[in-house]
């Protein structure tokens, strides 16, 4: 089965737009997948793909209460389709206070002699509700910013697929990133790989060369660089549509679209290949 995380440490890099695009992707290839949003951000995958959700209605059950073990339906019935030929777990407003609400979980847990692994959930929840047996492919987009909802995200999927800025900070961060997978493999004592690392928003051709050698001489996989799409992926957001419908439906009088969509294509096929 194929599971990964979209990873960023900083917002802005084009991380839930990349997830949709990568969701698609895998759909259109003929795959089962399966999309969980843990940012609970307006700006998240649900709100890109104008998922109907309860996400403000602290009654609803939702994917918080199935991490923190008090659900109040079955795992199956959080699951929406996209729109978009796969299947979402949209995110909710509880995921904002998901740290404390782990918190409260655990002492409960403890107190009743049971094991509750804060870090654990998402996969467990996945394993139990039957999930790798009805989809081949399971994308998570969590928030940026470390806590429950990315541990839980990386501890489900193992495997990172990393936007990554064009610019000297973004750079700096992509030099640092051995040292934070191999962190994150401690913190969770697991095995983390990898697979694609994504510069997006470049200007030339010749700056696409650069960053991707740069990337990859620092040891990682680099299949493709993505051309400075601002008014595409702003268009995406401003329609809710991700990119490939997005280019059918507003902009296919522009060729030079079909590249951004092709490069995009043929980064999901690289993840499929090296998984």
């Amino acid at each position: 089965m194929l599971a990964y995380t979209i990873y960023s440490e900083a917002g802005g890099v084009g991380k839930t737009t990349l997830a949709s695009s990568l969701a698609t992707a895998h759909a259109d290839h003929g795959r089962d997948v399966l999309a969980v949003d843990l940012d609970p951000q307006q700006g998240s995958l649900t709100y890109l793909l104008d998922v109907d959700a309860p996400r403000s209605d602290g009654d609803a059950d939702n994917i918080a209460r199935h991490l923190i073990d008090r659900p109040l339906g079955d795992f199956e019935d959080l699951i929406q389709p996209s729109g978009h030929g796969f299947d979402i777990i949209p995110n909710h407003d509880m995921l904002e206070n998901l740290p404390n609400l782990m918190n409260t979980a655990e002492e409960m847990a403890d107190d009743l002699g049971e094991y509750f692994d804060r870090h654990d959930r998402l996969r467990e929840v996945l394993f139990d509700a039957g999930v790798p047996d009805k989809y081949d492919t399971i994308i998570v987009d969590p928030p940026a910013t470390a806590g429950p909802q990315l541990y839980n995200a990386v501890n489900a999927t193992r495997s990172l697929v990393v936007p990554a800025e064009p610019t000297g900070k973004g750079m700096q961060s992509i030099e640092g990133l051995s040292d934070v997978v191999a962190n994150l493999s401690d913190s969770l004592d697991i095995s983390i790989g990898v697979l694609a690392v994504v510069p997006n928003g470049i200007g030339s051709t010749t700056d696409q060369q650069k960053y991707l050698q740069r990337i990859r001489d620092l040891g990682f996989d680099a299949p493709v660089a993505i051309s400075d799409r601002s008014s595409l992926f702003e268009g995406c957001w401003d329609q809710q549509f991700p990119p490939a419908e997005y280019v059918q439906e507003v902009r296919a009088a522009y060729d030079y679209e079909e590249d951004t969509l092709a490069k995009l294509d043929d980064l999901a096929t690289h993840i499929e290949e090296v998984a």
